[in-house]
């Protein structure tokens, strides 16, 4: 390999739309966090680049239904990440955004560049235009009937119900999701990157010149490659983005495309970071390496380098050693399902057990396929290994020392052979992890970690030392020398992986962190020094613990199951005259209590606007009466009145109810007054 001078790592941004979850950080943020502390260790020259990606139309459709600004999303959201990577104890140098100015400038400049040297193809394509709402449609924002399975309800981007990749030109019946007329197709001026121009390159590139990067990166990027790649678009009619430059010709209106803006943001974040930047992105003797997931293989392999190659002044990244998807008990994991375990959550869950996750998402990691995130694996897994192996050992070691030596660590004496072969093993351990963390082989690095853990938990069940403390006390020496000097290695050899583990051990061993080049010597500590208190590292994850998150998700597929379940049939029709005979106003509940000996029945007392009167409803088994007083509600007034358990019920609240049989209000969004009419 060559020797390079510095390092420039980038990890995927997160999309600011929503919460990381475990799929995020197995994929992408454990892996790269794993390998920058390594870098560190080492003593290398390296920057760790990562930020919220905050354009696109996701973050408009979100804003949209919660009735904010985009920009409300993304300062939300880029808050909340930010501190969960800084809480889960990930390293990045900088955290940055892609909304911020030095963003906006980088990206446009540029733009500006490619656009000056010809780069871009100027066309007038057709696209979906929404008459009513006055704007063209984002593919996202056009429904209508996937022509492959036929389901209804597929975006103009994709069928999420059969996975099919769609143009928005081919749904049968499209609509507009803004207003739900039918749109119109109109003439739209957009610039597109030549990808076929560099298909000769990149062919040459990638699959010559590249055949090292992990087989499923290099697949798929084949598989691109050989079906022919076409001009992709850079700008799209949408009104949050990063502005085409004005002075080009056709720009208002237009934003840079969200793929082509967000991977210039590690370039704009490193100019954020120091004024040097131009020697990470620009000398030749700086490695490149993007950690990201599957989703995001052929925009780093194939097009951020087309684009760097057509700048012309960048460097191109020299690996990316993309990871599959991790699923969530068998299941893919999915944001608008809610079907993930948030990293915030689980911070909130499990505090101080962050080493706990990293060591169970590297050793699961899906690095060469698909693989599955389980709660009772994460049980196994901490009780079975960290506690059982690595705990036990170093907390054995360390208590031995304090009982018998008075908490210093002793003078070692004669070695026999079986001193020397286990010490012959440290540094054979040690090279496994080097190679296998320099491959990007992070689950096959952990487990030899592990090895070495497992290697001094060997050397002491087989000395046996508590035996030989009346009889040979200066073989007892020995023993707890030689496992200590381990222990303070494992310290090092773990850093990367569980670094607060790390920490730990060096404040029972009362020392400073030992170099990498260091971690197999066996005078890392003297003869004499004093060691610090022994403590637990790990502690059992109980039955109650697991069983928490087990029905926290259940309850989650519940509630999915109820929203796809079939809804009931349509009633008979009626006539407008029927239904103005109905008076349903806008109320609210101003005192609530339980019917006595009913389980589901609720008194309320109503103010709507014409009366105060009581209500008698079937909801208490899912409100509880003091928390919904002061809920506005729509109730039909004009009810015949009837006694229910001897209370006289004025009317009817209007619940929506789900097909489990669950109940919620049917109230206005936006408060209003009482008596308020419902048309």
């Amino acid at each position: 390999m060559k020797d390079y001078k510095r390092y420039l790592i980038t990890s995927a941004l997160p999309y600011a739309n929503g919460p990381v979850h475990l799929g995020h950080l197995a994929g992408v943020y454990v892996p790269a966090d794993i390998y920058v502390r390594y870098l560190r260790q080492r003593g290398r020259d390296v920057l760790f680049i990562c930020g919220s990606d905050e354009h696109g139309v996701p973050i408009t459709i979100k804003a949209r239904k919660e009735g904010i600004t985009p920009q409300d999303v993304v300062d939300r959201y880029h808050t909340l990440n930010k501190k969960a990577f800084a809480d889960f104890g990930i390293t990045f140098d900088i955290y940055s955004r892609t909304s911020n100015k030095v963003h906006h400038q980088t990206a446009s400049e540029f733009f500006e560049t490619l656009y000056d040297k010809g780069e871009f193809i100027e066309k007038t394509s057709k696209q979906y235009y929404d008459t009513e709402a006055k704007q063209f449609l984002a593919d996202r924002y056009i429904t209508g009937t996937c022509p492959k399975c036929h389901k209804e309800g597929a975006y103009g981007d994709q069928c999420e119900a059969c996975g099919t990749s769609l143009n928005a030109t081919d749904l049968i019946n499209p609509k507009s999701a803004l207003s739900g007329s039918v749109p119109e197709l109109r003439d739209t001026l957009h610039w597109f990157l030549p990808l076929d121009k560099y298909e000769p390159w990149l062919k040459q590139w990638i699959l010559e010149e590249n055949k090292h990067w992990k087989s499923n990166v290099y697949g798929q990027c084949k598989s691109w490659i050989d079906a022919g790649l076409q001009p992709r678009a850079v700008s799209r009619d949408l009104d949050w983005g990063i502005p085409i430059p004005k002075r080009i010709k056709g720009s208002d209106g237009k934003v840079l495309y969200v793929w082509f803006d967000a991977p210039i943001g590690y370039i704009s974040a490193t100019k954020e970071l120091t004024p040097d930047w131009e020697k990470y992105w620009k000398s030749d003797d700086t490695r490149l390496i993007h950690f990201i997931g599957k989703d995001n293989i052929v925009f780093h392999c194939i097009i951020f380098p087309a684009m760097l190659k057509a700048e012309g002044s960048y460097i191109l990244p020299e690996n990316i050693p993309a990871n599959e998807f991790l699923n969530l008990e068998g299941d893919k994991i999915s944001t608008s399902r809610n079907w993930a375990v948030w990293l915030h959550e689980y911070l909130e869950d499990f505090p101080g057990k962050q080493d706990v996750l990293r060591y169970v998402l590297c050793a699961n990691a899906p690095e060469a396929k698909d693989n599955d995130f389980t709660w009772k694996d994460f049980q196994a897994r901490n009780n079975n290994e960290l506690v059982a192996i690595l705990g036990n050992f170093v907390n054995r070691a360390l208590v031995l020392t304090q009982k018998n030596c008075n908490g210093k660590v002793p003078a070692p004496g004669a070695l026999n052979d079986f001193d020397k072969q286990t010490i012959a093993e440290m540094p054979k351990i040690k090279d496994q992890i080097e190679s296998s963390l320099e491959n990007f082989r992070l689950r096959e690095a952990l487990k030899f970690a592990m090895d070495f853990a497992r290697l001094g938990n060997k050397y002491l069940a087989d000395t046996e030392p508590w035996k030989l403390i009346k009889t040979v006390p200066e073989r007892v020496n020995t023993i707890l020398n030689i496992s200590l000097q381990i222990t303070a290695n494992l310290s090092a050899i773990i850093e990367s992986f569980l670094p607060d583990t790390a920490a730990k051990i060096r404040k029972m061993l009362n020392i400073d962190a030992i170099t990498w080049e260091n971690a197999y010597k066996t005078d890392n500590l003297k003869a004499g020094h004093q060691l610090g208190e022994p403590a637990l590292l790990f502690d059992k994850i109980e039955d109650s613990q697991i069983e928490f998150q087990v029905e926290k998700l259940q309850k989650t597929k519940t509630a999915n199951q109820a929203l796809c379940a079939p809804v009931e049939p349509q009633k008979p029709n009626i006539s407008f005259d029927d239904f103005s005979k109905m008076d349903i106003r806008v109320g609210t509940i101003l005192a609530a209590e339980k019917v006595a000996k009913t389980q589901k029945l609720v008194k309320l007392t109503i103010d709507t606007g014409i009366d105060k009167r009581t209500v008698v409803s079937g909801i208490a088994e899912y409100y509880e009466p003091e928390k919904i007083i002061g809920q506005q509600v729509c109730i039909l007034v004009n009810l015949e009145p009837r006694k229910i358990k001897g209370i006289d019920s004025q009317g009817m609240i209007l619940m929506a109810e789900d097909a489990n049989g669950k109940l919620c209000f049917a109230a206005p969004i936006d408060k209003t007054g009482n008596g308020s009419g419902v048309k």
